[in-house]
């Protein structure tokens, strides 16, 4: 950050105190801003070049014009007072109210960054996830290739959580991110959000957005279709198992009729000889009864 104010940034724009981000302070010089971006090492020169314009916008002008065209984003930093002496020659990326939320700088800085990062030619990124595909420079999201209907919120939701998958956020931390600290809506918004988009992204795919009982919300990536192994020489998958237990699963172990019907000649034989040892039964009883009768006919007599 360029400043001429015996400031911490932290003064200068307040929430850069509660985001992740080193800040290194300098003269508002071209000298100081070259030493930090082009004659500094590869990895120690920043992302981006934050620049106190809330006083001497004179001065601040003509030396965003010096730094700017360099590579590195320039963003300016400006009170609400400043708003009318904003205009394009002034050459920064973008401009920052002093008093802006966490959520809004962030944002900011990102696509400077963002915008800087993609050559010209380059495609933009762009986040895909089975028919899902999200486009970050024209702020647009597809399925199958038609163009879902998404509010600005909606889309910054959606974007958000799906270059983030799998991490759970709470309800608080996407207000924070998507909304902005200086949002004073209840938490009940994101689940209003994540409803509409759910229904946007229909039936088929309401379940790239998961629910994390008593925590949030996860971007869940869709499974690819080419991950599916193919079955062996055009058949279905399967076919090989069945035919191996082809002898295990004959008829007799299908609905029983078969089973049945085998059983029935032996019932019938059984009962065939069931019948035939009736008349020897009977004949038994005969016989018993004719040596009873003689000593039937002494114990008279």
């Amino acid at each position: 950050m360029l400043t001429a104010a015996r400031e911490s940034a932290a003064e200068i724009l307040p929430s850069l105190s509660l985001l992740d981000h080193a800040i290194t302070l300098g003269p508002p010089s071209g000298q100081a801003f070259l030493s930090a971006t082009v004659d500094a090492p590869e990895g120690a020169r920043p992302d981006a070049v934050l620049v106190d314009a809330r006083n001497d916008l004179v001065r601040v002008k003509e030396l965003l014009r010096h730094i700017t065209g360099t590579g590195t984003p320039v963003l300016a930093v400006i009170s609400e007072g400043a708003w009318a002496a904003v205009s394009p020659d002034w050459g920064a990326d973008d401009v920052i109210l002093n008093t802006a939320g966490p959520g809004e700088v962030e944002a900011r800085i990102r696509m400077a960054v963002g915008r800087r990062t993609v050559q010209p030619g380059q495609a933009a990124e762009e986040v895909r996830s089975g028919e899902l595909v999200i486009d970050e420079a024209t702020y647009s999201a597809r399925i199958r290739g038609a163009a879902l209907d998404l509010t600005f919120k909606e889309f910054e939701l959606l974007k958000f959580l799906a270059q983030h998958p799998r991490r759970v956020f709470s309800r608080s931390q996407l207000l924070q991110e998507v909304w902005g600290y200086d949002y004073f809506g209840g938490t009940r918004t994101v689940d209003v959000h994540v409803r509409r988009l759910r229904a946007k992204l229909g039936p088929e795919n309401e379940a790239l957005i998961g629910t994390v009982r008593n925590v949030g919300y996860k971007f869940v990536p869709a499974k690819h279709d080419g991950r599916r192994s193919e079955p062996a020489h055009g058949r279905p998958s399967g076919s090989g198992r069945a035919e191996a237990g082809a002898d295990t699963t004959s008829a007799p172990i299908g609905d029983g009729s078969t089973g049945r019907a085998d059983q029935r000649p032996q019932r019938a034989g059984q009962q065939a000889r069931r019948a035939g040892q009736q008349p020897r039964r009977a004949d038994q009883r005969a016989r018993h009864a004719d040596r009873r009768a003689p000593s039937a006919d002494r114990a008279g007599r």
